[in-house]
This record gives C-alpha cells, structure tokens and sequence, in this order.
C-alpha cells in the first residue's frame, strides 16, 4: 500500500485507517456522524493526497483537453476550474475530473480521481496525438481539503490570498503557512464550502503546513475527517462518487451531467451523446428518500410496484443532517420523475421510497 505524507499524523489521532485506491487512508478519527456534523457545522481537514493530478501544456495543450472532456475548456481564463468529464467510445465515463487553468490556451492542470490516475493518462495520452507536454506529477502533490462554513475564516491567518472572497471554481497560487507556491483553491465536494491547497512536499512542507492548520485551527475546534463522513458529506449534495453512482457504463446525459457537456466543440462519443440527448436517455440517475423505516445500499435492487425490477442503488446512507435515509440510483427513465414511489429491496423486505430533487433537503 501507498502513503500519504500525512499517515504519521493520522495514526497519532487515532484513526480507523483502510485501503482506498491502493493507499493508506483514514476512514475516521472519532466517529462519522460526529466528524460530518463537525464540517455542516464548523471545519474540518481531509487529506486527499491520493488524488491525481496531470499537468498538460504547450500550445496544443486546449485543443488535447479540449477532445477527450466534455466541458467546454477554452471558457477558462487564468485562476478559473471547471468540472467535466472523460468519456469513452461508448458515452461512458472514463473518469470525472476538474480542470484548472493555469494560463489560457497554454497551460492546465487536471485533478483525476485515485483509482484512475494510470487509466486516465493512458486514456489521455492515446489521444495525444499533437503531442502536448504532459506530465503526471500525483506522487509529489499533496492535497488537504479545509471544509465548512467556518474554514475559510480559520484559515484566513495562514495566507495572505484573500480566501473569504475566493469565489466558486477559482483558485489562486501563493504562500500558505510559510510556504510557497501553495494552490489555493474552492472547488470542495461537501457543500459545506472551505478550500482546497495543492503543494510539493519538499523541505518538509507537508509536516509544517499540516501543523500550522492544526496550531492556528485546533483551538477554534478544526477537526481531521476521514473518507466515511467524505462520503456521507457529498452523498448529501447529490454529488456522485466514480464507481458507484458513475463509471465507464454510465453516460454523464444518465447520470444528469448533461449540464457539463457541450455540444459546442468535438469530444469522444459526441455523436452518442448527441443522440441519446434527442432520443432521451433510457435510464437515469435519480435522488431518493426511504419512506418505509431501513437504509440503502450499494447495490440493492430497486423495484416498481408489481415487484419488477427497474434499477439499482449505487450510493446509500443514513443522512447525519437529515436524519433520514437517502440514496441515489438509476432506473428506468419513466420512474424518474419526482415524487415517483418505488421500492428498495432491503433484505428480504420491499421498503417504500420517494423519488427526490438533488441536493437532499
């Protein structure tokens, strides 16, 4: 298994730690609803370290993005970030990802999750037929994710970039607790606001901006999270997770990303995808809530109300916030539309739940 910098520190506070995407990784410190509550409602630290990230420059650099996402890149002016998608020869989702501009035209840099870090470059470069510069710079990019309505403020002390202001989807480089050329960004995935810093841990940076976060964050009741209340965290805004609620089967038009893909330009599948938009799609990623008293999960089947089959889960909880039992999964596309009653198979048992609008609420 692989570590991150930080696996030292997450061991000294206790964490519950398990194999995630072939690295080391912190599950939970004190308990997942005690540790979600404390980002809805405060602040909080994920270490992300194992996130991918793939520099891609040169003057052909645009028009390589440009064909294998589905956003449309050439938006994005210096200090800006969009979500998109890779999509395969199928319409499937090769991976989600953001994508930050460094300098238009010219330079970027793309943030591709765990498990895909070696599909997403070969899947990158086999299209890189104009051979833009690419490097893959993941094993030497520390990531910490500081969410919550109070993150900001917390952390404000650290930097001199006016992180209150940082709009949605833009970033800024600079100094973060003593160290430059830190990646200062809001892009987070709890919608509970916060940022989100990039660095190299070299002169030992990882260990110093990690104890800075927690002298400066610590007294004002900063708390280290781990993957579970990630997970419930973003399951609650209707964000999807790749391989659960998308994968190289799911069209991002299924999985309601229509919304990140642009028709404007030439990617991978266009022609799919532009047909399945005319002719609708056949199934698609819906929003629930248990009515009947059990909770969801991965994989349970969802039926109509002959008992027939007409979709699966592929994420499911029992939301800290809520207080109810919420979950996602795609069905035919005639049970989508809201407030559609269907059935969980939880067990043995057909339990009621209601189709919702995402996020929950």
């Amino acid at each position: 298994m692989k570590s991150t910098p930080f696996e030292s520190f997450h061991k000294a506070l206790g964490a519950k730690m398990v194999e995630f995407a072939g690295y080391n990784m912190p599950i939970s410190y004190t308990g997942i609803n005690d540790e979600h509550q404390a980002v809805r409602t405060n602040a909080g630290i994920f270490d992300v370290s194992h996130m991918g990230e793939f520099i891609v420059k040169g003057e052909n650099a645009l028009d390589l993005i440009q064909r294998v996402t589905t956003n449309d890149a050439s938006k994005l002016t210096a200090g800006k970030a969009q979500y998109s998608a890779l999509t395969n020869d199928e319409g499937g989702i090769v991976d989600d990802l953001i994508v930050y501009c460094m300098e238009p035209n010219k330079a970027y840099m793309l943030v591709v999750n765990a498990s895909n870090i070696e599909k997403d470059w070969k899947w990158i470069s086999r299209h890189n037929i104009h051979k833009a510069e690419m490097h893959n710079i993941s094993e030497k990019t520390c990531l910490l994710a500081i969410q919550g309505p109070n993150a900001t403020k917390i952390m404000q002390a650290l930097t001199d970039i006016d992180i209150l202001n940082l709009k949605y989807y833009t970033f800024e480089k600079g100094r973060f607790a003593g160290v430059d050329n830190v990646l200062i960004s809001a892009t987070g995935y709890t919608g509970a606001g916060g940022i989100e810093i990039y660095f190299e841990d070299k002169d030992d940076a990882a260990a110093t901006i990690w104890n800075k976060i927690f002298e400066v964050g610590g007294p004002q009741g900063l708390k280290p999270i781990g993957l579970g209340a990630r997970d419930t965290l973003r399951l609650e805004m209707g964000y999807c997770l790749y391989g659960n609620d998308i994968d190289d089967t799911t069209s991002p038009l299924e999985a309601g990303l229509g919304w990140i893909t642009k028709f404007t330009k030439d990617f991978t599948a266009r022609p799919i995808l532009e047909k399945q938009k005319a002719e609708g799609a056949p199934r698609k990623l819906i929003g629930f809530e248990m009515i009947d008293k059990g909770i969801p999960r991965h994989d349970y089947e969802i039926k109509d109300f002959s008992g027939r089959p007409i979709g699966k889960v592929t994420s499911g909880t029992q939301s800290p916030s809520l207080g109810k039992a919420i979950g996602m999964g795609y069905v035919s596309a005639v049970f989508a539309n809201l407030d559609t009653q269907v059935y969980i198979k939880v067990r043995d048992k057909l339990l009621l739940a209601r189709v919702v609008k995402l996020p929950f609420s």
